[in-house]
């Protein structure tokens, strides 16, 4: 996915990013089912084309509600990458994103929420756009998504050699 590609709904949650009632409404759907907080509906509900999508259009509401820094470049991996770095407990946060890794969709929302927290506890922003694509594709066959998170969050180590010059 092109790091460019923007999403309608992260679009218009991003216009009420400083809108604190709005960002109530909808953190109020964190841990819920889509459709038990209400008052997510005029917020959620124009976005739903269909039924495949609610359930990632109502998650990404809540968690963009409880942390909405965006950035507009990298994936999960990257943010969590960071995330390693800023603690300095790179085997924790490695663990708990491999786990992350490892879950099916259904089984994505709580282990998310928690990610999602923290990375706003190191204030870290999240590409939103992209992660709301992520979801869409988490349980595609090839596991793409997954492989791209694991790319950004191990990225490939230099080989040690470098160039030398030659000299005239």
């Amino acid at each position: 996915m092109s790091e460019e590609r923007t999403h309608p709904f992260v679009t218009y949650l991003q216009e009420h990013a400083e809108d604190r009632a709005v960002l109530a409404e909808l953190r109020r759907g964190l841990g819920r089912e889509p459709g038990e907080a209400a008052g997510m509906f005029p917020y959620v509900v124009p976005f739903v084309h269909d039924r495949y999508q609610e359930a990632d259009l109502y998650l990404i509401a809540s968690l963009f509600a409880l942390h909405p820094a965006s950035v507009s470049s990298g994936n999960m991996g990257t943010h969590l990458h960071a995330y390693a770095h800023a603690v300095g407990d790179d085997a924790a946060t490695t663990r708990r994103f491999v786990q992350l890794l490892n879950l099916r969709r259904p089984s994505l929302d709580s282990p998310l929420r928690q990610h999602i927290s923290m990375l706003k506890s190191k204030d870290i922003p999240i590409n939103w756009h992209r992660l709301i694509y992520d979801l869409r594709y988490w349980e595609h066959t090839d596991r793409f998504v997954q492989k791209q998170w694991a790319s950004a969050y191990w990225p490939p180590k230099s080989n040690g050699k470098t160039k030398q010059s030659k000299s005239s």
